[in-house]
């Protein structure tokens, strides 16, 4: 079983804190992490990109000359797509890029990019994390005390409205519940910052 510090908010060792050996110890699967992130990039994609075809495009009804007899070559139409202004043959049109992986698939996936940040020794569990108000000041200073000094993602067990707002306005600084953690952002932050109660509520979904 890994075991890692616990922390309070003021960044003093408050003691160890055993994890999970099959959500935050096992061998991280480097293939499923790639598709995890490779389908959560697609979902993000807006798929709203749009082109013309040549019944879209104005004008272009009339034959633009006669079939026969002018030595050129006949055409139909000034808005087939070999003209220039004519229509776009086989564009992109308005899609979803969203898929699924498999649900065990994604369970690995997260699993394995959890256990990563183990071995990276880059997470750092809170024992609470909790403000009386929104203050700015008060986050920055719980992850100096946490020596992060890079970017961090903040996970809490359920939705601190005070945590929340303290965290949105601090530049390369994310905040989830553990309901929201996803293998794109364990990956794309330096750091993570998550409570007692948010590991066990993890380890109680995943293990």
């Amino acid at each position: 079983m890994p075991k890692v510090t616990l922390y309070n908010q003021t960044g003093s060792q408050v003691g160890d804190i055993e994890l999970s050996d099959s959500v935050f110890g096992i061998e991280p699967n480097e293939s499923v992490l790639y598709d995890a992130v490779v389908m959560q990039q697609a979902s993000q994609r807006q798929g709203t990109h749009a082109t013309k075809g040549r019944s879209d495009v104005r004008g272009g009804g009339r034959k633009p000359w006669r079939q026969k007899g002018t030595g050129r070559a006949r055409q139909g139409s000034i808005r087939s797509p070999q003209w220039v202004g004519g229509g776009v043959v086989f564009g992109p049109q308005p899609r979803s890029y969203a898929y699924k992986l498999p649900k065990k698939q994604r369970r690995l996936a997260l699993k394995s990019a959890l256990s990563s940040k183990v071995n990276a020794e880059e997470i750092r569990v809170v024992d609470v994390l909790n403000f009386d108000a929104p203050k700015t000041k008060e986050m920055l200073s719980v992850l100096n005390g946490l020596s992060v000094e890079k970017k961090a993602l903040v996970v809490t067990a359920d939705y601190n409205d005070a945590v929340a707002l303290s965290a949105r306005n601090i530049p390369g600084v994310k905040f989830v519940t553990a309901d929201g953690v996803n293998v794109l952002d364990i990956l794309n932050y330096d750091n993570l910052v998550i409570t007692q109660d948010a590991v066990k509520k993890v380890e109680e979904v995943l293990a």
